[in-house]
């Protein structure tokens, strides 16, 4: 039996025009929230709800839109603001049925005091927060759970003027069934993670119910009957999961770890002069190569499966060069036309490699023994972030946390996902040198062209 809150949302739902399948059965869980469920079998295509854009809560549909516009406010700022401006009416605002479904508060670290933020966050990817935006709060949307990588459920925006081919029995055929697209791309002006954008303003100025344009759910997957009917939020990682939505999920493909580039001239800095570092970092950035920026540094990526990026393995083989070759390579680029080419042929001198100008290079041939014992000392200083406690250590709170500790909770599971990651990254430098350590003792060198690994 539905429960007091969702009968409310339902017949708001009514109100505002907006239609949801009746294979559709919302589950409200004490701990876990709500949840969708599917009564009965759906298949690709069906149409699960459809959501006029004037039951959606943005800037341009609130009723402190004036305040908030002539603040300069937008993106999630003003949404906020208009979230809290709607809420403060109670039952007179005309999202009432819906915002009483809404938690009173959401776990998400932009809203954590800085004691939380060092203690809890330290050394993950989330300790130094960016911004991010967003336009508007879909009704109905955002019950779906997010599960990464399995979108089952699909927004898109269509005018009422588009067929339709009706697969309904002539029983059922009344004015609240949905039914199957047809002759249209299901994909096409996709409203991501629940929000819905615009840059016209005349896709707002009918507040009045004459807005051309609907949102639909549409199935992009099959789901039996009973299982739960999931939504994703983009192929987001951990640290993104929780910055934006406050909820982390285990065993994320997408997860990171990033390497600062101050972090690579510490350990450089380590072995050679403060000058040496800066002459050979001025050497990378000569044959075109940069790690990833964000507004206060830049950075290297670590995929979830321990893999870095090619551009650190390059500055660490620039860094590790001998002073002849990298005097060489100096002159070469001084020289040569297409300076991106020159350290490909420096490894195709030492590897006895042909080369070609179109040839990409392999990380395979820039893990050298030293390259590797570089990356298993930046595995070191990363992992020092987390500060003294060790991951098996963090793994044991997690199982005495309970999920009713938010905070707590889903901090740890960044960390332990984050360091996990480190560990493979690992893994990947401490196998490289076993490699370049058995074809060093076997003499061995393998002629092929320089290829993306």
């Amino acid at each position: 039996m539905a429960s007091r809150r969702l009968r409310a949302f339902k017949r708001w739902m009514k109100s505002q025009g907006i239609q949801c399948s009746d294979t559709l059965d919302f589950m409200d869980c004490p701990q876990q929230g709500i949840s969708v469920r599917a009564l009965s079998d759906l298949h690709e295509g069906d149409v699960v709800a459809k959501i006029p854009k004037t039951a959606c809560l943005t800037i341009k549909t609130s009723g402190a839109r004036e305040m908030i516009e002539s603040a300069g406010l937008d993106g999630h700022l003003g949404l906020s603001v208009a979230l809290m401006y709607e809420k403060s009416l109670a039952q007179d605002s005309p999202w009432a049925g819906y915002l009483q479904l809404l938690p009173p508060q959401e776990c998400l670290p932009l809203v954590w005091t800085l004691g939380e933020v060092d203690s809890l966050l330290s050394g993950t990817e989330l300790h130094k927060i960016d911004e991010y935006h967003g336009f508007g709060m879909v009704p109905l949307a955002d019950l779906f759970n997010h599960k990464t990588g399995a979108e089952e459920v699909h927004f898109t925006s269509v005018s009422p003027n588009q067929e339709y081919e009706d697969d309904v029995d002539s029983e059922n055929g009344d004015n609240n069934e949905l039914s199957k697209i047809s002759g249209h791309d299901k994909r096409d002006s996709t409203c991501e993670n629940s929000y819905i954008h615009s840059d016209s303003e005349s896709d707002y100025s009918s507040v009045t119910g004459e807005d051309p344009m609907m949102l639909q759910m549409i199935m992009v997957r099959e789901v039996k009957s009973g299982d739960e009917v999931f939504n994703t939020y983009g192929s987001l990682g951990n640290a993104a999961l929780l910055h934006r939505y406050g909820f982390t999920e285990a065993n994320n493909p997408f997860d990171i770890v990033n390497i600062d580039l101050e972090l690579v001239l510490k350990w450089g800095c380590s072995l050679f002069s403060s000058r040496y570092c800066r002459t050979r970092l001025s050497l990378w950035r000569r044959i075109n190569i940069s790690g990833s920026v964000s507004e206060n540094s830049e950075y290297f990526e670590v995929s979830s499966d321990g893999e870095p990026e090619l551009e650190l393995l390059t500055l660490l083989y620039i860094m590790l060069l001998p002073d002849d070759t990298c005097h060489k390579l100096d002159i070469s680029i001084c020289t040569a036309d297409k300076v991106s080419a020159n350290i490909g042929m420096i490894l195709a001198e030492k590897h006895d490699i042909t080369w070609s100008t179109s040839s990409e290079i392999s990380k395979d041939l820039l893990l050298t023994e030293k390259v590797c014992r570089a990356l298993l000392a930046l595995a070191d200083i990363r992992e020092s972030c987390y500060g003294s406690k060790s991951i098996d250590e963090d793994v044991e709170a997690l199982e005495r946390c309970c999920m009713t500790e938010r905070k707590l909770y889903h901090s740890l599971m960044l960390r332990i996902s984050e360091r996990r990651i480190l560990e493979k990254f690992r893994t990947y430098a401490t196998a490289g040198a076993q490699s370049q350590t058995f074809q060093d003792a076997n003499g061995t060198s393998t002629r092929k062209r320089l290829k993306k690994h």
